[in-house]
């Protein structure tokens, strides 16, 4: 699958975030809609006139009952699928919140080593960029082709904007 990186446009916006403290990150098993089962970070669709980061806050507010405080933009994840969905993921930090984690009818909460992160349990895409960001790493891209659940091609770039 070639995609035209250069004129692609996401039909959908989205969000992730992830939520580290004490070596540890913040993630979840999804229970219902898109990526039911996988392992991820709190997130999902940008409402409209919303903007990415009050988006990543109410998704996490949503999926876990903790309000996140200190969110930081990492980078940005573009995705192609080949049933055409086209999907822009702002992904953002934190090492703050308020409340505790609690399992909802979307999400189940899940604590993790750095590194011992499940990889086979989530998306391809992630083992190509989530460590590297947890560590430390911020202002990456990543631009991956998707069929269903198969990664077809995948390209990660650090420190600048895509197409740069």
């Amino acid at each position: 699958m070639q995609v035209d990186w250069a004129s692609w446009q996401p039909t959908v916006r989205a969000t992730l975030l992830f939520i580290q403290k004490g070596g540890k990150v913040l993630l979840i098993r999804k229970k219902r809609g898109f990526g039911k089962g996988k392992i991820n970070g709190p997130g999902g669709k940008l409402d409209p006139g919303e903007t990415e980061l009050d988006c990543a806050i109410r998704e996490t507010e949503e999926e876990l009952h903790i309000r996140a405080r200190n969110v930081r933009k990492r980078g940005e994840l573009w995705f192609q699928f080949v049933d055409g969905l086209a999907m822009h993921v702002a992904v953002f930090m934190s090492s703050e919140f308020e409340g505790e984690a609690t399992e909802t009818e979307e999400a189940a909460p899940l604590w993790f080593p750095v590194d011992e992160i499940p990889f086979d349990e989530m998306w391809a895409d992630d083992r190509h960029w989530l460590h590297r960001m947890l560590v430390g790493q911020e202002n990456f891209w990543g631009r991956f082709a998707f069929a269903d659940d198969t990664m077809l091609t995948h390209e990660v770039d650090w420190h600048s904007q895509p197409g740069a």
